[in-house]
């Protein structure tokens, strides 16, 4: 199994075949609007813009499991990001990442990621970031800023 053998759901609840995103450099987000962390859509969107046309994407998961920090639906969640950061990478539909609805992606990510920083997802802004052949390379903490880890991005590019 790879993360090619998932579906997930854009903030409109449409579906997309992550095969899509084959041969692609990924970089999977946990978000929330309303977080300390909140900050580094400032680094997400210009790194995507930079490197978008060299096969980089970024995949945003809204989620407000971490004290309700992700209000709203996905739908006002994503125009709030679009006002605010003039966000253009894929927003998904709010999840769970962690207990017994924590989404199937989320699952394998979590079991399947050669860092081993602890199953459960801590907090937002968690990243996980995946090759051109669909394989999860690292996991970086909320901490860990988009830029602090741009060169890893670059290296699979």
């Amino acid at each position: 199994m790879t993360i090619y053998d998932f579906k997930i759901k854009d903030y409109k609840g449409n579906e997309i075949d992550l095969n899509n995103f084959k041969g692609k450099v990924i970089l999977i987000v946990n978000t929330a609007t309303k977080c300390g962390f909140t900050k580094q859509y400032d680094e997400l969107v210009p790194l995507y813009k930079k490197y978008k046309d060299q096969g980089f994407e970024i995949l945003d998961f809204p989620c407000n499991q971490f004290f309700k920090q992700a209000p709203g639906t996905s739908q006002e969640i994503h125009d709030a990001c679009v006002m605010r950061f003039a966000l253009d990478f894929t927003q998904c539909e709010k999840i769970d990442v962690n207990g017994k609805n924590e989404h199937p992606l989320y699952r394998f990510l979590k079991d399947n990621c050669p860092i081993n920083t602890g199953k459960n997802i801590k907090w937002n802004f968690t990243k996980f970031l995946v090759n051109r052949d669909g394989k999860i390379v690292n996991r970086f903490e909320p901490k860990e800023n988009p830029y602090s880890f741009e060169d890893k991005i670059v290296e699979l590019l």
